[in-house]
């Protein structure tokens, strides 16, 4: 990761390193959001051929396969949404270019950094604290979220496994397990995590848990956590397994919220979220008549690598560096 930052860094020119570099405790870091919004750092629009490739190279190594094609495919969604709003080519609303590079920090020293890529609906952060890579929070959307339009596109389903198997979780619950775990008849109109520093207003653990669960349903949670952490490069879906499992699997709740059917693009909203003393997976798809999707990954003591960088300090400021 530091490679790839350092490579990117080097294809700057000066008054660009100065709109990329920034101290790690600058605020700017904890300010994101994955609506369409003008966004300090630079831009793929602003890039030349060799910087956007190193830029994306730095996504790419941080990334499975199969995350970094989402990264893409999410990207492209915005020549979509060009089209099913009717703007024109040069529009810089819905802009496939739209998505800025921040670092924080050196990558090149010793020192604690970090860096993001956000931009509609795509919001990656990354801090490195001593060797620990900290990657949340971490936001991917998708509108659509079902391609129904004459375009290329059509039939494209970018989050559309997380969507399947949530439902096929909550379809596996018994009548008596599914008063536990639907929370509300109407879902709610965003992720309730929202785009916050720290998730708050989420303290009570709500649903059913792992350890309440059928072997077979247990199956169908696992994987659909899987989901969402085969996104990212595999030694960072592992450092989130190991920590869920040293936290307990079975303290894993999972809860859900609107319709309990299916019906894509047809305005039944519906929204999932799993929960543990670790973790917060929000999945939501109600706006836009239930078919646009917001889903997040949380790390509830990891987030931005707050802790550990707290630690880290004390223990500079200790040892008189």
């Amino acid at each position: 990761m530091a490679q790839a930052a350092n490579a990117f860094i080097t294809t700057l020119n000066g008054d660009q390193k100065t709109e990329v570099m920034h101290p790690l405790a600058d605020t700017l870091r904890y300010n994101w959001h994955f609506i369409p919004r003008e966004r300090l750092g630079l831009n793929l629009k602003r890039m030349n051929d060799s910087q956007r490739k190193a830029a994306m190279h730095m996504v790419e190594v941080v990334l499975s396969d199969k995350g970094y094609q989402k990264i893409k495919d999410i990207i492209d969604l915005e020549n979509v949404l060009r089209v099913l709003e009717s703007r024109p080519p040069n529009d810089t609303r819905r802009d496939p270019e739209n998505y800025a590079f921040l670092v924080y920090g050196d990558p090149a020293a010793k020192e604690p950094w970090g860096w993001r890529m956000e931009g509609h609906h795509i919001s990656l952060h990354y801090t490195s604290v001593n060797g620990h890579v900290s990657f949340t929070p971490s936001f991917l959307g998708s509108n659509p979220g079902h391609v129904l339009i004459d375009v290329p596109q059509k039939g494209k389903r970018v989050l559309g496994p997380e969507e399947d198997m949530g439902y096929e979780l909550l379809n596996s619950f018994s009548a008596d397990q599914k008063k536990q775990v639907i929370l509300a008849e109407k879902s709610p109109y965003e992720i309730f995590s929202v785009n916050q520093r720290r998730v708050t207003g989420l303290d009570k653990l709500e649903g059913l848990t792992m350890k309440e669960m059928t072997p077979a349903q247990k199956q169908i949670f696992k994987k659909l956590i899987a989901l969402y952490l085969d996104r990212y490069h595999v030694t960072l879906k592992n450092q989130q397994m190991q920590q869920l499992e040293k936290a307990g699997m079975d303290n894993l709740y999972f809860a859900w919220m609107g319709d309990a059917e299916l019906k894509m693009g047809k305005g039944a909203g519906h929204y999932y979220r799993i929960q543990g003393p670790t973790i917060l997976i929000e999945f939501d798809n109600t706006q836009n008549d239930a078919n646009h999707i917001h889903t997040v990954v949380r790390d509830l003591t990891d987030d931005f690598s707050e802790d550990l960088l707290k630690e880290h300090y004390a223990k500079s400021h200790k040892g008189g560096k």
